[in-house]
């Protein structure tokens, strides 16, 4: 399976526990946005690709790395430059890195609204941090997240679309049986998984699920 990794440049305060260079082994391409370049060089990756106006990052960029300059003026994000880039190169998996936080909130929304571009081209992009985001739409059977051996799980829905249909969604604190969620009403936040695994199956409309690691007290 070729799967990309890009780095935006939002804040990475997990930076720690990637560290180990066996967890990048799994892709193929590493691309750069703008600052997103910052991430790498802590964590030792030399990327394929740097892409982006550089309005926000001015140090010196490697040797040997494919660089895509463009204006401030201009109509894509820089992080959204990069996912046309690998889908333009055959990628339809893809993970994002620092793509939520810092002091632009902005580009936190324009990175979730990245994700639906990306589903509409045929390819995966999950947000990957403190938490990890993906969009899952309806299909023939439900979906299962596992909870980490090491403790437990906050699993959010939240509707993308006006609405969506849910079958149901099963193992967590408080499940849902064939239910229409709407954007306007956030019940599906902070919801617990308490078995190994929840069960959600969408029959319409997409879905924002983000799971987040339940900290020790």
């Amino acid at each position: 399976m070729n799967r990309c990794a890009i780095f935006a440049g939002g804040d990475m305060p997990y930076l720690d526990k990637y560290m180990d260079s066996a967890f990048w082994q799994k892709y193929n391409y590493f691309i750069c946005a703008d600052c997103g370049y910052r991430h790498a060089v802590k964590l030792g990756i030399l990327p394929d690709l740097i892409v982006g106006d550089f309005d926000s990052f001015g140090g010196d960029l490697p040797r040997g790395v494919e660089v895509l300059r463009s204006v401030p003026e201009k109509d894509d994000t820089d992080t959204l430059m990069a996912v046309k880039k690998a889908i333009e190169m055959g990628y339809n998996n893809i993970d994002l890195y620092g793509a939520l936080g810092g002091d632009r909130f902005d580009h936190s929304i324009a990175n979730i609204q990245t994700m639906i571009y990306a589903l509409q081209q045929g390819a995966s992009l999950e947000i990957w941090g403190e938490s990890r985001l993906l969009i899952q739409e309806a299909d023939e059977g439900g979906v299962s997240y596992r909870k980490p051996v090491s403790g437990g799980m906050y699993l959010s829905v939240f509707a993308l679309t006006e609405s969506i249909g849910i079958e149901y969604l099963r193992g967590v604190k408080y499940p849902l049986e064939d239910y229409r969620m709407v954007q306007s009403f956030p019940i599906g936040v902070s919801n617990e998984i308490t078995g190994e695994s929840a069960e959600l199956r969408i029959k319409d409309g997409l879905a924002l699920v983000i799971l987040t690691p339940m900290k020790k007290k």
